[in-house]
């Protein structure tokens, strides 16, 4: 599964259908990561949404503020999840040439 993908799994069907590919890859190269580039997509939603009245139908499609809050909500929760992520893993560490600096 492509980073694209994983961020279209984060953020939904209705927020994915919202962006492009080529969005989606500006979001992961602004966030760093795929729950950062998930965070930013659904914050941008949230923003050309929030104009919005209560609620509202296109066609089959309706959405109120509440799913604009849910929306923030998981973008915070994607967010807390990446702060926690460890920027690499102590397996992964190479300490080879660390006497070298001593």
């Amino acid at each position: 599964m492509t980073d694209i993908e994983k961020v279209r799994l984060l953020i939904g069907t209705v927020v994915s259908a919202t962006f492009s590919d080529t969005q989606i890859q500006a979001f992961l190269d602004m966030g760093g990561s795929v729950f950062m580039a998930a965070a930013l997509a659904l914050k941008s939603y949230a923003a050309t949404m929030i104009e919005a009245l209560k609620s509202e139908s296109i066609g089959d499609y309706s959405y109120t503020k509440s799913a604009i809050d849910n929306a923030l909500k998981l973008a915070a929760n994607y967010e807390d999840r990446d702060a926690k992520t460890p920027a690499f893993d102590w397996a992964e560490m190479d300490l080879m040439g660390v006497e070298e600096t001593l």
